[in-house]
């Protein structure tokens, strides 16, 4: 069975990202698919050191969830990634999670299919999408997409209630993403992965 995580960077798991979240696993419930949520945001987690102990041991210095979470990231199909608007910006808390999670472990990525899923009472939402998206698109991983950027709006649960465009767009976001994962999997089977070139790093610094 397909599985996807749910990371939810908001310190409020039952606000408005957790509320758009039971969206989507409604729907993934009905397409079959297999889902876990982890709570991040209410978390004490230290930001990346660059100190590179993951390059030597396959894990990060700091054993705390971002450890275990990279297991079940490793075994997943796909993550979704739902944060808060803070000043414009993902959730501080998440943020060093997510650095750490995709810096510190070491598995290829390649087709895992991503999600990005904010929430704002106003504005900050199209900023925070695009920041969540950059962490797929250096590791090869598609990005799903909905019928509009993957947003819901309300200061609480019950305010995203009434955003029925943000609700009926988490539940496209599920259905698109379902399809792309079935079909990654189906594509895996006849045709096995993409071919990789060995790594060019290129540095202009002299």
């Amino acid at each position: 069975m397909l599985k996807v995580l749910l990371i939810n960077g908001s310190p409020h798991p039952n606000g408005c990202i957790g509320r758009a979240f039971k969206e989507l696993e409604m729907v993934f419930k009905e397409e079959q698919i297999e889902t876990e949520i982890i709570q991040v945001g209410n978390q004490k987690l230290n930001g990346c050191m660059d100190c590179k102990f993951c390059k030597k041991q396959g894990r990060c210095v700091f054993d705390d969830c971002v450890n275990e979470v990279s297991k079940k990231f490793e075994s997943a199909d796909g993550i979704i990634i739902g944060s808060p608007v803070y000043y414009a910006s993902a959730n501080g808390t998440l943020i060093s999670f997510l650095d750490r999670l995709f810096y510190s472990s070491s598995f290829d990525k390649t087709l895992k299919v991503g999600a990005a899923v904010v929430s704002a009472r106003r504005g900050g939402n199209s900023a925070t999408f695009d920041e969540l998206n950059k962490y797929f698109t250096i590791n090869s991983m598609p990005v799903a997409a909905s019928q509009y950027w993957n947003m819901v709006h309300g200061f609480t649960s019950e305010d995203v209630e009434q955003d029925l465009e943000g609700l009926q767009t988490m539940r496209t976001l599920a259905r698109n993403m379902a399809f792309l994962m079935k079909s990654i999997a189906l594509g895996k089977e006849k045709y096995g992965y993409p071919k990789k070139e060995p790594r060019v790093s290129t540095h202009f610094i002299k």
